[in-house]
């Protein structure tokens, strides 16, 4: 059964605002919906009882997508609670699936937004062009998912050393800015690339039963 439309659950403000750039371009035979939280902990802590309702009424069609940031968790730990929460409610997820039909996809961000952006440098040049085009090549940022120190942290020092952004990185406009340039499939980030595959997925058309 082809999936119609996608609930997308995220933490906080920006990567909603990241998502409902880049998602159109990603599923244009989908519908979606993004809903925000406070925090990390806002959005967990509120989960059981919204895949609960969930449960109660979600259509075949639908399928439910759950973005958090990493931040300096154990990713392990972090998938495996967002997965048995699931579990309690009775919803099943993509990973335990094992290739049969699901409900709910768990994504993490490694370390955070950021790291996203930092895996596709031609888009955060694109929308801030005095930044280094180099940045890349520097033995700390090559891995995007494995910067340490913080992601958000260092990707504000570059921009505020390029100019932009003075009075702290406003994540929201950042966000909106540098997804319009974003390329889906050039983005050297793992975490995010699992993110695309998931999404991919869920966009294709279903052979028929």
């Amino acid at each position: 059964m082809n999936v119609e439309h996608i609930e997308v659950l995220v933490e906080e403000p920006s990567m909603e605002a990241a998502l409902r750039v880049l998602l159109p371009r990603m599923i244009e035979n989908l519908s979606f919906e993004c809903y925000t939280h406070q925090c990390k902990d806002d959005l967990v802590n509120k989960l059981p009882g919204r895949l609960r309702g969930y449960a109660s009424w979600l259509p075949d069609t639908w399928r439910i997508l759950i973005v958090v940031d990493r931040d300096d968790e154990d990713c392990a730990a972090l998938k495996a609670r967002l997965e048995r929460i699931a579990a309690n409610e009775g919803l099943v997820t993509r990973s335990a699936a094992r290739g049969n039909p699901y409900v709910v996809v768990n994504r993490l961000a490694i370390e955070e937004l950021e790291a996203w952006y930092f895996g596709d440098w031609n888009a955060v040049q694109a929308a801030f062009p005095r930044v280094p085009r180099t940045i890349p090549t520097n033995a700390r940022f090559r891995d995007p998912d494995a910067i340490s120190g913080g992601t958000w942290e260092a990707f504000e020092r570059i921009l505020q050393q390029a100019g932009y952004f003075k009075g702290g990185l406003r994540k929201i406009e950042a966000a909106r800015t540098i997804a319009k340039h974003m390329a889906p499939d050039r983005n050297e980030s793992r975490s995010f690339q699992a993110f695309r595959a998931a999404i991919m997925e869920m966009a294709a058309p279903q052979a028929p039963a």
